[in-house]
């Protein structure tokens, strides 16, 4: 089953890759919601966090393929604040996923000049991850390459609460009529990056889950049925060319038709 602009079929000739895609037309920040490990797992009888292991396995071609791409940013919905309500053992299973990787790709990023950033609450996990996470920020901040975000203990609304009381300590006695916006904007964990320009969720549902709430007034947003751990390069690549064929408007109306010989100002 295929939801109306999800998943769009593709000649061959499109889906090759996204250098068929103009310059201008790629997006400067993508963020993924990676779901359909379990399931992925589950199909095929092995134990679950297989499918985790096997969806970790697909960042790092991801990656490679949005630096190639020209993407900016891309951020990667890695651990809900619901997620605790899971097993666990699975939630376990998971911190471990984290510590084993970060450990693993941490030089491969720097090397790459890939700025690595961790937003959410971690607080709640246990120091040795916690800790991790600061090395690997620390060690990458001054690189100036994609911008590799991996949200974890993240939600939505935590997030717009959390700009919030951030605003209000750095403001104390203002006015609520002094803020808007714009003054909000730096506040969020994100307020360092252009909001997202796609979305991409695999794994077949259509919702957002409570992800990047504020940021994605006017992303585009990809849905494919595609569960992560095989959402390969090339998949990646149909949902660039999905998003090149995208007429964003921003709350626009549609620009009027030229006039016959004329040409438009950036022509």
């Amino acid at each position: 089953m295929k939801h109306h602009g999800v998943d769009r079929s593709q000649s061959p000739g499109d889906t090759a890759s996204a250098a068929g895609v103009r310059d201008s037309a790629i997006p400067r920040h993508v963020a993924i919601i990676m779901d359909g490990n379990r399931r992925w797992a589950t199909q095929r009888g092995l134990p679950q966090m297989m499918g985790h292991a096997s969806g970790a396995r697909r960042i790092r071609p991801l990656v490679e393929r949005c630096m190639a791409a020209g993407v900016e940013c891309l951020t990667l919905f890695a651990f809900s604040t619901e997620n605790w309500r899971r097993p666990e053992q699975e939630v376990s299973g998971l911190t471990k996923l984290f510590l084993r990787y970060l450990r693993k790709e941490a030089g491969d990023l720097h090397l790459r000049g890939i700025r690595l950033k961790i937003i959410g609450d971690v607080s709640r996990f246990e120091r040795p991850l916690c800790q991790l996470f600061e090395e690997v920020e620390l060690l990458t901040r001054d690189n100036i390459g994609l911008t590799l975000t991996v949200a974890v203990n993240y939600g939505g609304r935590w997030d717009v609460t959390r700009a919030m009381r951030a605003w209000m300590t750095a403001n104390p006695g203002a006015s609520p009529e002094t803020l808007d916006e714009a003054a909000l904007q730096p506040y969020f964990s994100t307020g360092d990056m252009p909001d997202p320009d796609l979305l991409i969720r695999t794994g077949g549902e259509v919702r957002v889950s409570n992800f990047m709430l504020w940021q994605m007034a006017y992303t585009e947003m990809y849905f494919t049925e595609t569960l992560f751990p095989a959402f390969t390069v090339q998949r990646l690549d149909e949902s660039l060319v999905w998003f090149a064929g995208r007429n964003r408007r921003f709350g626009a109306s549609d620009p009027p038709p030229r006039e016959p010989g004329l040409r438009s100002a950036s022509a």
